[in-house]
């Protein structure tokens, strides 16, 4: 499968300055990390925390911290939609608006001036994760024996509405290419190379301006179609590699460019992922644009912030894109690291329900050669769906874009694919 052209329905917020709402009443801070919905809380009602104090931690293999994002009082915990529609633990912080932090200093003089270790610790204490949607532990892909040769940089950002990764690239292109440039040199690697998309133009312009003080970064244009930002296809398409089960094998780390400006962050402040930009979008919303906000906040607060929905519209919330996000019943749902978007949309509840037509577009758009119709016929038959293989899934949605009976099919596979078989 080449891929599609989607519409794109970028422009609503891709020129919009990005404004910065880092001052809620509440935090509502998930303890959530990668898949794991269950974290252990580490603080209780009463406590004073700081900007950056460690809350919780995942009680996984990956051991990863969970922060505060502001200085305040802890409330609680209290249960809040996460963007995958379910209800998880959330610590609620009271905001005291002092943004104390335990320790202003900046950790090196330079931020090459850091050891493999240290690196890696870093990523792993700042709570740094993939911030294209994965939430993928970022720590894990550096903490490797097998040597790095190429560091390759996902800016392509092919799912529609979405806009975070171009404002940042637009307002942070020299912290950037420095951050790249020295996770190249910390870990010896041979060259460091960012994919955009060739409807950015305008960006690879602006990266050119400084690129050639950078000799190991290089800039390679990718189709604008979908979805050239999975992973594996784009690692096809840039460098023609293939690899069996992760990109390490052919000496590639791949990250979002929003991750490598969190990378940034971490090397030259100390600071960790307490806060990111989000796309606030979609034909329901008065005026689209892209917000700085703080991990924990609610979106209710985010839109009343903006003035986002006139009183009284029927909408449909999105947490994520058209295609891979997931529709939230309620805006007390918050802010998590790997939330890229909030989309609102017509609540189109009078589509009439078609059944399937057995036309197979599903299986021919699949980009991991699936059959999703067949697995939503067997979706109650283990036996069926072992052979089937839903865990090859990559949740691109496109068999519920392309199927022309409107059948939500993504939703069958997803929930096999979760359910283990």
């Amino acid at each position: 499968m080449v891929g599609i052209n989607l519409p794109s329905n970028k422009k609503m917020s891709i020129q919009s300055e990005i404004l910065e709402f880092i001052k809620p009443n509440y935090l509502y801070i998930p303890l959530v990390n990668y898949n794991n919905l269950d974290c252990d809380c580490l603080v209780k009602e009463g406590d004073l925390v700081y900007k950056g104090s460690v809350i919780g931690i995942s009680n996984d293999q990956f051991n990863m911290p969970i922060h505060s994002s502001v200085s305040g009082k802890v409330i609680g915990i209290e249960k809040h939609f996460y963007l995958d529609g379910n209800e998880v633990n959330c610590v609620i912080v009271e905001n005291d608006f002092k943004e104390k932090v335990i320790d202003k200093k900046v950790y090196k003089q330079k931020i090459t001036d850091y050891t493999k270790k240290e690196f890696v610790d870093l990523l792993k204490n700042c709570g740094i994760v993939g911030l294209g949607g994965s939430g993928f532990p970022t720590y894990i892909k550096y903490d490797t024996n097998l040597p790095i040769d190429i560091v390759l940089v996902n800016a392509v950002e092919c799912e529609p509405y979405i806009t975070t990764d171009y404002v940042l690239m637009r307002e942070k292109t020299e912290e950037i290419l420095d951050s790249l440039d020295a996770i190249i040199e910390i870990n010896d690697a041979s060259k460091g190379i960012i994919a955009i998309k060739s409807y950015n133009l305008d960006i690879v312009d602006e990266f050119k301006k400084y690129i050639g003080t950078y000799p190991k970064i290089e800039i390679a244009i990718v189709d604008d179609l979908y979805p050239n930002g999975w992973e594996k296809k784009l690692i096809k398409q840039v460098l023609n590699v293939d690899y069996d089960k992760i990109p390490i094998e052919k000496g590639i780390v791949v990250n979002n460019v929003s991750t490598i400006y969190a990378i940034y962050e971490a090397l030259k402040y100390n600071k960790p992922l307490i806060e990111k930009i989000i796309t606030v979008t979609g034909e329901k919303v008065m005026k689209p644009q892209n917000i700085v906000v703080k991990i924990g906040s609610s979106f209710k607060d985010i839109l009343d912030f903006i003035n986002g929905i006139e009183a009284g519209e029927d909408v449909k919330l999105i947490a994520g894109g058209p295609m891979m996000g997931v529709s939230i019943a309620s805006d007390k749902a918050v802010v998590s690291k790997n939330l890229n978007c909030i989309l609102i949309i017509e609540n189109d509840k009078n589509h009439p329900l078609i059944n399937c037509m057995r036309c197979g577009k599903c299986i021919e758009v699949c980009p991991v050669d699936l059959s999703p119709v067949l697995i939503k016929n067997a979706i109650n038959n283990k036996e069926a769906l072992k052979y089937l293989n839903p865990k090859k899934c990559i949740d691109c949605g496109l068999c519920s874009y392309i199927c022309p009976s409107k059948i939500a099919v993504r939703n069958y596979v997803r929930k096999a694919k979760l359910s283990g078989s």
